[in-house]
């Protein structure tokens, strides 16, 4: 059965660098949207959606962002910010995360954590790097939070949050310090689709 991924609009290339950012709390809608990326998966000859995903890579840029727009909507003290910035920034030291809702065909076979799921989800990236999920945790009842901060997420939406390992058990990144681009591939019998992230060339850095 043939299938092809929708196009979108091109993505904004996305800085992986870490380090202090000046954001107030109005700037988190902005960096959400550097950091989200959406795919379609269409049938030919059927006019149907087989899947439509959604996803946002939580970086260490997004993961400042969102600290600081928390901060501001639930009043934290400076220390309260402070311990918060440190502990979810140095979780993107140890695992790449994602938050990802989607929908399409039916539900019952979209759920990720299922065996029998219609799909399987792969880090990759453009080294010829692929890298299974460490943890895949679905969100049945989304919080009033999740659905603030993540507006995509809709209740026609299934969510879940994914967790890959930051190297291979060689020791090998499971993304590149070379790469160009990294991504999330959804792949199942239907056909494939990709959620690209480009990323900022090097020498390109310090000027983000």
């Amino acid at each position: 059965m043939g299938a092809v991924a929708a196009l979108g609009c091109a993505a904004p290339a996305v800085s992986m660098r870490e380090g202090p950012r000046e954001y107030v709390a109005t700037d988190y809608e902005n960096v959400l949207a550097r950091w989200t990326r959406t795919e379609s998966l269409l049938l030919l000859g059927e006019l149907d959606n087989a899947l439509t995903v959604t996803a946002t890579y939580e970086s260490w840029d997004f993961r400042w962002a969102y600290a600081i727009r928390y901060a501001q909507d639930y009043r934290l003290t400076i220390v309260q910010r402070q311990r918060l910035l440190s502990q979810t920034l140095g979780e993107t030291r140890e695992h790449h995360h994602f938050f990802v809702a989607l929908y399409g065909g039916r539900p019952r076979h979209n759920d990720l954590t299922n065996p029998d799921s219609a799909w399987i989800v792969r880090l990759i990236d453009d080294t010829g790097t692929e890298t299974a999920p460490e943890r895949i945790t679905a969100l049945k009842k989304p919080s009033a939070l999740e659905r603030r901060y993540f507006p995509y997420n809709t209740v026609w939406r299934q969510a879940f949050r994914i967790r890959f390992p930051r190297t291979s058990p060689s020791g090998r990144p499971t993304i590149s310090g070379q790469a160009r681009w990294f991504g999330l591939r959804f792949a199942g019998a239907t056909g494939n689709t990709d959620l690209v992230w480009t990323i900022v060339p090097e020498e390109k850095e310090q000027s983000i």
